[in-house]
């Protein structure tokens, strides 16, 4: 038998460090400061100060396999953090910092976090919660220029205890770099850990011309939050690859993100859909006054996209990607290009296909289990919750025992997404299990409901819920919030809709609010809204 002869080299972050201090130490990574000042660093200072970072939480004590968790908006003193936490052998831990201050001290205790790292900025968040844990220091990123408390340590006080000479311990690519927890919206929320291997893959594959593409000739800036799924993996993979980094600060509106874009002509950026339709808003309000780089890619995922929204921004010569995942995915698990074969499709029928979310990144396998576990044809008919695996999918939580439900007897991580997949391999996101509307023994599909009324000219975001009647069981309800000085009734909304559904589908009533209560990450906060129409009459 002929063995490999291959190296059993190990696929671990260390490798990511010392490559940005041979390749690309001149290349830059700006950050917006809370005053909204350019912080402007290198690679090559990034890499020191890392390494500083991991000498001097060795120094601390800092075991192997032992959390630090940051509570840090995107700058590049975070990007220290996510290198010099791991290569140490510690396990990054960002919290949330959208969470409750409930959550986010369960979250630090059900880790065990050791040290936090906070942005100064953030102190009054962990002064909300700091009688409820234990971290054995607290380190304070003054970002604003002003004096650290006493009681806590200064960030480029603790580098000076570290060397930047540091020697990397031997760090096995299965052991855990990162961890994030979900962000809790059916319970407390669970923690995933990703491994220096699961890290490492994830990158590269999102590196792929067919995956987003990045290149070291790229501007990445991250929207998504570095607190959350590693930011959708964008800051390791830009630096696998040297690309050039913008991270905002904590100034994510519309315009302050569209004056960065411009300022640093990012190629590349990745945000949920609010934050597109924001600047959606934006763009149209002032046509002339912001110029992008050509042809820029914008990653969405978090919901999905309505048609519309594709369309206004090819018109800004600023192109969506659709994509799809998890937390429990690292977070990336499908994307949206159009395949060859499809290039001769007509307009509309392109934009059908580029409204879904895409097709399965290579080694990431899915599959669609009904409600009796039989698995679901790729017909674009059929539809189920989709299973995932691969080797940056979860297939545990953190102690948890509890969540053993969320995965299937084989192995299979239970997504809680009801899917359909058509005979081209495309995802299309249905709804949330829990989200779907059963009306007369019909399944409506609220997802599909929200993407059309959103695609309507005076609204600007609408969510769809399930409420119970007499007679249907269920019927859809659509909560929406308007453009400023428009009204949108209940029939402006049906008529908008009639010849895009069955009539049973057509949502019986619309509400106006100001603003839909969010999630931590942006997504619609189904949950919340059923409880504020839970005693919800038809009249």
């Amino acid at each position: 038998m002929i063995k490999s002869t291959m190296m059993d080299f190990p696929l671990t972050l260390p490798h990511l460090v010392e490559r940005l201090g041979l390749f690309f130490p001149t290349v830059e990574v700006a950050s917006r400061m809370p005053n909204k000042s350019i912080h402007r660093t290198t690679y090559g200072q990034i890499q020191q100060r890392a390494k500083q970072l991991a000498s001097a939480l060795t120094r601390r004590g800092i075991q192997q396999g032992e959390c630090v968790a940051t509570l840090m908006w995107n700058h590049a003193f975070h990007l220290e953090a996510y290198l010099g936490i791991p290569v140490m052998g510690g396990v990054l831990h960002t919290l949330n910092l959208r969470l409750s201050p409930g959550d986010i001290a369960y979250i630090a205790n059900h880790a065990e976090d050791q040290i936090l790292i906070v942005d100064d900025v953030l102190l009054p968040l962990y002064e909300q919660f700091k009688d409820d844990v234990s971290f054995k220091e607290v380190i304070v990123v003054s970002l604003t220029g002003e004096a650290i408390p006493n009681e806590y340590t200064d960030y480029e006080d603790f580098l000076l205890t570290g060397d930047c000479s540091f020697t990397y311990p031997d760090i096995d690519e299965n052991s855990a770099a990162g961890m994030c927890y979900t962000s809790g919206t059916t319970g407390r929320p669970k923690g995933v850990v990703y491994s220096h291997r699961s890290t490492i893959l994830h990158s590269m594959a999102s590196t792929m011309v067919d995956a987003l593409a990045i290149s070291q000739h790229d501007v990445v800036t991250p929207v998504v939050p570095m607190f959350h799924a590693n930011a959708s993996g964008l800051p390791y993979s830009s630096i696998l690859v040297g690309a050039k980094q913008v991270l905002p600060g904590p100034h994510l509106d519309a315009e302050s993100l569209l004056d960065l874009y411009e300022s640093e002509q990012v190629t590349l950026s990745a945000g949920v859909p609010t934050v597109w339709l924001a600047i959606k808003e934006a763009r149209e309000a002032e046509p002339t006054r912001w110029k992008t780089a050509p042809n820029m890619r914008m990653l969405i995922g978090g919901a999905a996209v309505p048609e519309s929204l594709l369309r206004s921004f090819d018109t800004f010569d600023m192109r969506i990607i659709q994509a799809w995942g998890l937390t429990e995915s690292s977070p990336l698990a499908t994307l949206g290009h159009l395949k060859s074969n499809l290039n001769d499709l007509s307009e509309d029928e392109k934009y059908a296909v580029r409204v879904k979310q895409g097709i399965p990144l290579p080694f990431v396998e899915i599959r669609l289990v009904d409600e009796e576990g039989v698995i679901q044809p790729w017909d674009g008919k059929a539809q189920g919750d989709a299973e995932l695996r691969g080797p940056w999918i979860t297939s545990a939580y953190h102690k948890n025992e509890e969540a053993d439900d969320k995965f299937s007897k084989d192995g299979w991580l239970k997504t809680g997404d009801v899917c359909q997949i058509n005979e081209e391999g495309y995802v299309k996101l249905t709804d949330r299990t829990k989200d779907l509307v059963k009306s007369g023994g019909e399944w409506i599909s609220s997802v599909d409901l929200e993407n059309a009324i959103m695609g309507h000219p005076d609204v600007l975001e609408a969510a769809v819920i399930a409420v119970a009647h007499p007679k249907w069981d269920e019927r859809p309800l659509a909560v929406i919030v308007v453009k400023e000085g428009k009204t949108v009734s209940t029939e402006d909304i049906r008529t908008f809709l009639a010849d895009k559904f069955t009539k049973i589908w057509l949502p019986d009533a619309v509400e106006t609010l100001a603003e839909i209560p969010k999630t931590a990450t942006g997504k619609f906060m189904k949950l919340t809204i059923r409880d504020m129409y839970k005693n919800w009459t038809w009249d």
